[in-house]
């Protein structure tokens, strides 16, 4: 028997709405850095342009993840199609990576050899503090949503990565225009580079976890083998399982024995309803699934954790 009680994420119309919003401005802020590079010359503000290039990829992923998992269960993929966030999330942080690696050699390239790399700082502050404003709007849209789908939290943290980029430029164009100092354009681009990396390592990391079935971070398995141990009849719980289909979708199996008399009383079902609401409530465990079986039986088997 189970419990199918609806999980979180960008299935939700609000939260598909709210990437489309920020889509919306990524991809404007985009145009404008782009242009604003060229005319200005600043390294730092074309990677922060293409670093918007890449967030508005993300959120066209995440949107179209948001499609696919958003399709009800069929025979075929029983748990319907929540992992297409996942999937999204992966892509995502790869772009990360490869982004941060580009910018990163061509600042040092710029460093090593600037030659007569010149920089209108003036017009680079001015593009880089809407792209700053932009950012932030758009990080306040996906703050909530972000914490219950790992693909929300792939376009969050780019989006956060941008605002921080989007605040280098603004100190390196402060700098330019206060002190005519032309490298700073360039460091202002490595840092970009060197924020980028470690949350993208942190979110290929999750997705890796979610990947290989590991427990959700924060779910301790003897918790809830103690929390289903109280209830009266039960004498024995073993072939545990939780696993994540996505962030916030944690799912839950286990064998329970019971004391035969709580079979034969007919209150099996009643402990099967108390123990699911017990997930739901204490461990945020929306979907589990429970044998329950007479002590009898399981105590000639093996058991496992």
């Amino acid at each position: 028997m189970h419990d199918h009680a609806p999980s979180g994420g960008i299935r939700s119309a609000n939260h598909r709405r709210l990437l489309v919003i920020s889509l919306t401005l990524t991809a404007t802020i985009m145009i404008v850095q782009v242009v604003g590079a060229v005319l200005t010359g600043s390294l730092a503000l074309l990677a922060d342009a293409a670093h918007m290039f890449t967030d508005a990829s993300a959120l066209v992923i995440a949107l179209i993840a948001a499609a696919v998992a958003a399709r009800p269960a069929d025979d075929r993929r029983t748990f319907g199609y929540q992992r297409a966030e996942v999937f999204g999330a992966l892509v995502n942080a790869i772009i990360l990576i490869l982004l941060s690696g580009w910018v990163g050699v061509e600042a040092i390239g710029r460093l090593v050899d600037p030659g007569e790399t010149e920089v209108a700082g003036g017009l680079m502050l001015v593009v880089a503090a809407v792209g700053l404003v932009a950012n932030a709007i758009s990080l306040w849209l996906l703050s909530r949503a972000q914490r219950t789908s790992i693909n929300v939290r792939g376009a969050y943290l780019e989006v956060m990565g941008d605002l921080i980029g989007s605040a280098m430029v603004i100190v390196a164009a402060i700098v330019i225009v206060t002190t005519g100092w032309m490298p700073a354009d360039a460091i202002a681009s490595l840092l970009i580079a060197v924020m980028i990396i470690p949350r993208a390592v942190a979110l290929l990391r999750e997705v890796f976890s979610v990947l290989s079935e590991s427990a959700p971070k924060g779910t301790a398995v003897s918790d809830i083998r103690r929390h289903l141990l109280g209830y009266e009849g039960v004498v024995g719980v073993h072939d545990v399982h939780v696993w994540q289909l996505t962030r916030g979708a944690p799912v839950f199996s286990a064998h329970v024995s019971v004391d035969p008399a709580l079979i034969a009383d007919g209150r099996s079902a009643r402990l099967l309803a108390d123990m699911q609401a017990c997930l739901a409530e204490h461990f945020d465990v929306a979907h589990s699934t429970f044998q329950i079986e007479p002590a009898e039986q399981s105590d000639c088997e093996p058991h496992h954790a």
